[in-house]
């Protein structure tokens, strides 16, 4: 399991900002994402996997409501950033997520991979 920040507001299908802030904030989300990955080990999964899961549970930063669907696509760079630091393509991804009921402090993802080979 690694816990992963949570994703900037420009990262939201909802954000309406100039396309190279967004293009910024991606870039710089995934990469962080891989290296945490990296940190924690991802680059030791098996390069031809027959099955991932992933597994994400969002602790929200505050109690405001947020749609579980701009939730999930938010992480797509992060995770694509655990992609990168697994040397793996997540066409085949099996993805579930929950929402925690209770905010973080400043919020975040714990993702867990269980990779089967």
């Amino acid at each position: 399991s690694i816990e992963l920040p949570w994703p900037a507001k420009e990262l939201s299908p909802n954000f309406r900002g100039h396309w190279s802030t967004v293009a910024k904030v991606k870039k710089a989300y995934r990469l962080k994402c891989s290296q945490l990955g990296l940190a924690n080990g991802l680059h030791l999964a098996p390069k031809n996997p027959t099955a991932v899961s992933v597994h994400l549970l969002f602790s929200q930063p505050d109690r405001r409501g947020r749609d579980w669907d701009n939730m999930l696509a938010s992480m797509k760079a992060g995770l694509d950033g655990l992609a990168d630091a697994m040397g793996v393509d997540d066409r085949k991804w099996r993805v579930a997520f929950d929402v925690a009921d209770d905010p973080v402090k400043h919020g975040m993802v714990l993702v867990t991979v269980e990779v089967a080979v």
